[in-house]
């Protein structure tokens, strides 16, 4: 790890960026930090609201999960499919909820 890099990097988010059968990421560490980064971001960004959520609509954690999960899908979000996935799997660890399975979802 480059010394003057303080955070580490999950190998859960690294593995979005090392296309099945490689063992070698497709973008440079510098890239992949300024996303993990964002990533996080979001995943504690969207902590309250879906509390907020969940406690306010009365609705299922999964069903809260599943709604942001489409929001992070939605056009102009800035988050690609594997990344909306990983942000909605830390959110869930972060709210100490089950995660859906997230493959089937459009």
């Amino acid at each position: 790890m480059d010394e003057h890099y303080q955070i580490e990097i999950p190998a859960s988010f690294v593995a979005l960026f090392v296309p099945e059968g490689r063992i070698k990421p497709t973008a440079s560490r510098d890239e992949i930090a300024a996303r993990y980064e964002l990533c996080e971001d979001m995943a504690n960004h969207l902590f309250e609201y879906a509390r907020n959520r969940h406690f306010d609509l009365g609705i299922a954690e999964d069903e809260v999960l599943t709604r942001c999960h489409r929001g992070l899908l939605a056009d102009g979000s800035g988050f690609g499919r594997a990344e909306a996935g990983w942000v909605i799997r830390r959110l869930a660890e972060l709210l100490a909820w089950d995660c859906p399975e997230l493959d089937a979802q459009e």
